[in-house]
């Protein structure tokens, strides 16, 4: 971002349109990239402009939008302070999963890209010849990715430590949630299966399938049942710790798989929708009424973000980045380099960074693009109506023929290189990410 904006072209754009004001420095012209709220002039190349009328019109044409629902659609495109095109840019929409956005900047700022939700297990018995005498406890953690690979992990654990049998119940405490269930009982059954390899069935199977090939199979045998209780008991020792991925990545999954249940435990853990909604405003610089939400995941129609709201949540996003080292692209999908996910059979621009978002009658589309004209063009468009995979297909040719007209970025540059060009599967599984507590029993 450094390099694009602190080169002179902010000021070369402000003499363009005609702004007489002084040089700017690379951090001026940083922050100014950072709040789109914060619009000097138009641009004054109609390029952009001209792109959006004609997307508009030719939304018209091809009949995915009658003539009186235009004003249902929403766009807007910037650059550093240029506005470049604006329809109905101000106005609250339902943004479907364009929420994400929302939760990934309120909890990448709250908590940091390295942060780590812990899960702790513990025995409220002593361990007798492998045999924990009493329960086993969960105590969770809002780790919202822990998933079968990781219960096998912690198996593996259990058993490298002695323990092969619990002759108590499984006990769940705190926000604990396995392969995406949220309900601490139906969590607990899925942890208790996955602990005794004899108990698996065809999904854990799977789930082992594709873990690192000779990794051990877990057995511990818990005679009793899942139950759920609100506080800790007062005797019980620790046994093991599990990590979480940092958070980074998993902001990372969620927003390139689009995954509704890890927004939802994300925004929950930082305080709900009203945590999310007050601290993406206040960091994107934006009026609250342009974000309003119900949950961390956009699902309802009652999420509404302006388009305006969501460039400046992901220029907010990639400040926030910045100052730990990292890119956007570390946590979107970026065009060319992911390819799965929400990403897949997408015609977007190279080095496009993006989210999108869908609804019954919604298809969004958010993000950035390099061009060598404009530097990076933050975008977001919504649009409204029953043909969804129609309007992704005109989001696209949109964003292809505006970098056809601002011509294409001479290579991608460092504001949009991730830290791991690979962007490599998270290591699911990891019992390095299992620390023991006790080391001996």
């Amino acid at each position: 971002m450094l390099e694009l904006l602190g080169s002179g072209l902010v000021s070369l754009w402000l003499d363009m349109a005609g702004v007489k004001i002084k040089p700017l420095d690379a951090l001026d012209a940083l922050a100014w990239q950072s709040s789109p709220g914060f619009v000097i002039a138009p641009d004054p190349n109609r390029a952009g402009a001209m792109t959006v009328q004609e997307y508009l019109k030719g939304l018209i044409t091809s009949k995915l939008v009658a003539q009186d629902l235009i004003s249902h659609q929403g766009i807007w495109l910037q650059s550093g302070p240029m506005l470049m095109a604006n329809h109905q840019g101000t106005i609250p929409l339902p943004a479907a999963s364009l929420t994400k956005i929302a939760t990934s900047l309120a909890t990448f700022k709250t908590w940091g890209p390295d942060h780590q939700f812990d899960t702790l297990v513990s025995a409220t018995g002593p361990v007798v010849n492998g045999v924990v005498q009493g329960d086993l406890v969960i105590t969770g953690g809002n780790d919202p990715m822990f998933v079968g690979e990781e219960a096998i992990a912690l198996g593996n654990t259990l058993n490298k430590i002695g323990i092969k049998q619990v002759k108590g119940n499984l006990v769940i405490i705190g926000n604990f949630a396995m392969n995406f269930q949220r309900d601490p009982v139906l969590a607990g059954q899925l942890l208790k299966q996955a602990l005794n390899h004899k108990t698996w069935n065809r999904s854990v199977i799977y789930q082992y399938s594709i873990m690192p090939k000779g990794t051990p199979k877990p057995q511990v045998v818990i005679a009793g049942t899942v139950k759920v209780e609100a506080q800790p008991k007062a005797q019980q020792t620790l046994l093991v710790r599990h990590r979480s991925l940092p958070l980074k990545q998993l902001i990372k999954e969620m927003n390139v798989y689009s995954n509704n249940d890890i927004a939802e435990m994300l925004a929950d853990a930082v305080g709900g929708a009203t945590v999310v909604k007050a601290t993406a405003a206040n960091l994107a610089q934006v009026p609250q009424s342009e974000i309003q939400l119900i949950n961390g995941s956009g699902l309802g129609r009652e999420n509404r973000i302006s388009p305006r709201a969501a460039c400046a949540m992901l220029m907010a996003l990639q400040r926030e980045a910045s100052a730990h080292q990292l890119t956007l692209a570390d946590l979107f999908p970026m065009s060319g380099f992911d390819q799965r996910g929400t990403m897949h059979s997408r015609h977007l621009p190279i080095a496009t960074v993006m989210k999108t978002g869908t609804l019954n009658d919604v298809s969004a589309l958010a993000g950035v693009v390099p061009t060598r004209d404009r530097g990076l063009v933050w975008f977001a468009i919504i649009n409204r109506g029953g043909n969804v995979s129609g309007f992704r297909a005109e989001q696209d040719k949109l964003l292809q023929h505006l970098v056809k007209q601002l011509q294409v970025s001479t290579g991608i540059p460092n504001a949009l290189t991730p830290d791991s060009p690979k962007n490599s599967l998270p290591q699911l599984g990891a019992g390095s990410r299992n620390e023991i507590l006790l080391k001996s029993l």
